[in-house]
């Protein structure tokens, strides 16, 4: 049986969104990559497109900032579920912070349950905040203890955990 989870672990421009296209696209499986970002200002949005254009040409894309669990029911209800590529974990944790506590916390803890019980594999790219030095206000220190509590969450049910270091992979589980 082939994992499930893939969590993929790095730091800015570590690589880690192309290690885990490659892990996605060695599948052999459908593919939906999952965007959680929003174009927000002129350098976000050629991001995006950049992001776009390395995709390859038959890959679904769903794009959604706030209701990642939403997005794996919807998939996961589907006869053959794709394999999914969650990019990324760093922008969902932002957006989930300015959407307020409530909603950070329901959408949290859906996206675990869902991520549990959806029925194909599931890569997911997060940043690896642990490696750095502590905030000074208030807002960066919440965002890197959530996503860092997050990371945790997602390294424990995952099948696999790499780390993309200067663009190698190194596996941290599985």
């Amino acid at each position: 049986m082939s994992e499930l989870r893939t969590l993929v672990l790095g730091g800015i421009r570590s690589g880690k969104t192309a290690l885990a296209e490659r892990t996605a696209n060695s599948s052999g499986e459908p593919v939906v990559y999952l965007a959680t970002a929003t174009a927000g200002d002129e350098e976000m949005a050629l991001r995006v497109e950049r992001h776009r254009q390395n995709r390859p040409a038959e890959w679904g894309l769903a794009e959604e900032p706030v209701r990642l669990a939403s997005v794996l029911e919807e998939y996961g209800g589907s006869p053959q579920a794709p394999l999914l590529l969650v990019d990324c974990m760093s922008l969902w944790v932002s957006n989930l912070l300015f959407a307020g506590d409530e909603v950070f916390a329901r959408e949290r803890a859906a996206f675990l349950q869902a991520l549990e019980s959806y029925p194909g594999q599931v890569v997911i790219v997060s940043n690896e905040v642990g490696l750095g030095t502590i905030g000074m206000d208030p807002l960066t220190r919440r965002f890197c203890d959530e996503l860092g509590w997050l990371n945790q969450d997602l390294a424990a049910c995952s099948e696999r955990v790499l780390m993309s270091v200067a663009g190698l992979p190194q596996t941290l589980k599985g």
